[in-house]
């Protein structure tokens, strides 16, 4: 007999319970949201912004961890313990390239934004390999548990779109602390903040809930928790590195929700859901 990841003989002599979605939720938004919380607060700081997100994105895992093990002792296996192949990765920098290198190229072909005079190539591929590899384990910390272990509980008790739905409108919840912040630093010269706050929150609903359902097309199609991570480090600091090394023009954030929104909801639609979901 092959025993999963993180299973004891003590967690095999004890039955699973049934998993609580409610439960679940409380386990894991106690432990990672004092820390988002306090990213939204006190996270102007480049070095205390990046500790606190990355904090809050490890207590996924902590939390998921906690439940799985002592709480539903439901195990950890198929949440996709493989590599993947080759062409998954180079698949996840394409994919993060398109969402925003293509608009940053486009905005400077255009001339809708121009490449600040101190740009170097080097330091731009730099800050994005030092970046990258100090943000895989806050990205598999997400995709620990929202991809590898709620999604595929999800998918027993309800259908697989309907599943993928709740799964995303969780993972755009969880991101409200982050939101709130966005939308307060975005407030007009003569806006209320807590209007700004509103419009962040319902603008960016739906591009967060088709995000979500596009990470987890990643994770489901390869079958990997590390191409899953992978993809969503090089998201991240793609995005980053280009802003910090050249800066977003106006077309970036309108390409970025309308990509992430089309290629997720044509996944829904589209995607083979039942097998892929079956299949981890």
């Amino acid at each position: 007999m092959t025993i999963p990841p993180f299973t004891t003989p003590d967690t095999l002599a004890r039955p699973p319970r049934p998993f609580s979605l409610r439960t679940y939720l409380w386990i894991v938004f106690a432990l990672s949201w004092p820390p988002q919380i306090a990213y939204a607060l006190w996270g102007n700081d480049p070095i205390r912004g990046y500790l606190l997100s990355s904090l809050s994105m490890v207590m996924v895992t902590v939390g998921t961890f906690i439940a799985g093990r002592w709480v539903f002792r439901d195990g950890f296996q198929n949440m996709g313990w493989r590599w993947g192949k080759p062409r998954h990765y180079q698949a996840v920098f394409a994919l993060a390239l398109f969402i925003f290198g293509a608009p940053v190229l486009i905005e400077n072909l255009l001339g809708l934004h121009s490449l600040p005079e101190t740009f170097s190539v080097g330091a731009l591929l730099g800050g994005f390999l030092t970046s990258f590899v100090l943000t895989l384990i806050p990205g598999f910390g997400e995709e620990f548990g929202w991809r590898a272990y709620l999604l595929p509980r999800l998918a027993q008790r309800h259908s697989p779109r309907k599943a993928l739905l709740i799964h995303a409108f969780i993972w755009w919840a969880w991101h409200i602390p982050a939101l709130v912040k966005i939308g307060w630093q975005a407030q007009g010269a003569q806006g209320s903040p807590w209007l700004s706050v509103l419009m962040t929150l319902l603008v960016s609903l739906l591009p967060a809930m088709m995000n979500a359902v596009l990470f987890a097309y990643v994770w489901a199609a390869s079958g990997s928790l590390a191409v899953a991570s992978v993809y969503h480090s090089a998201y991240d600091e793609v995005r980053d590195a280009l802003d910090r090394g050249i800066g977003f023009g106006p077309l970036v954030s309108l390409w970025e929700m309308a990509a992430t929104l089309l290629l997720g909801a044509a996944l829904l639609w589209k995607a083979d859901w039942p097998r892929l979901l079956r299949r981890n």
